[in-house]
C-alpha cells in the first residue's frame, strides 16, 4: 500500500435514532459528538434506519419519521407553489409579448384584422336589414331600390 493516500479509519458508533440500537465499528466518518466506550473515544453517527429497525430484518412494519420528512416535503411544495403563483402574477403582458416570435406576431395581427373585417361586414348587414325593413314599413319603393343598388355596388 502506498503511504498517505488512504483515509484514516476511526472508531465509530452508529446509533439508530428510531430504537437507540448501537453498532460499534470503524469508519472513515467523523462527527463533533464523541462517546467513550471501554476507554476508547468513538465518533457518534446518528442514522435513521439500520438492520435493527428496518422492516425487512425485523419482520415488523414501523413508521420512522424522525425529522418529519413528509411534513417538510409538503411545506416545501406549498412554498414552491406560492412562489410560482407570485411569479406568474408579476409577468406582464409586455414580457409575454417579448417571448413571441415574429411569426406569432404576424399570425396574431392577421387574426385580429380578419376578425375586424368580419365584424364590419356583420354590422353592415345589420344596418342594411334595418334600413330595408324601415323602407318596407313606410312602403317607400324608391328607397328599397336605392338600397338594393347600393348592395350590388358593394359586391
Amino acid at each position: 500500500m502506498k503511504p498517505e493516500i488512504h483515509p484514516t479509519l476511526n472508531p465509530v458508533v452508529f446509533i439508530d435514532t428510531s430504537n437507540k440500537a448501537e453498532f460499534i465499528t470503524k469508519s472513515t466518518l467523523t462527527s463533533d459528538k464523541t462517546k467513550d466506550i471501554k476507554g476508547v473515544k468513538h465518533f457518534v453517527i446518528n442514522i435513521d434506519i439500520s438492520s435493527a429497525s428496518h422492516p425487512f430484518y425485523t419482520g415488523k412494519q414501523m413508521l420512522v419519521d424522525t425529522a418529519g420528512r413528509v411534513d417538510r416535503f409538503k411545506a416545501k411544495m406549498e412554498a414552491g407553489k406560492k412562489l410560482m403563483e407570485e411569479r406568474d402574477k408579476k409577468i406582464s403582458k409586455k414580457e409575454l409579448q417579448k417571448d413571441e416570435t415574429l411569426e406569432d406576431k404576424i399570425t396574431k395581427k392577421a387574426k385580429e384584422n380578419t376578425k375586424k373585417k368580419e365584424e364590419e361586414k356583420e354590422e353592415a348587414k345589420i344596418a342594411a336589414k334595418k334600413a330595408y325593413n324601415e323602407a318596407r314599413k313606410d312602403k317607400k319603393v324608391g328607397e328599397i331600390e336605392e338600397i338594393e343598388e347600393a348592395k350590388e355596388d358593394k359586391k
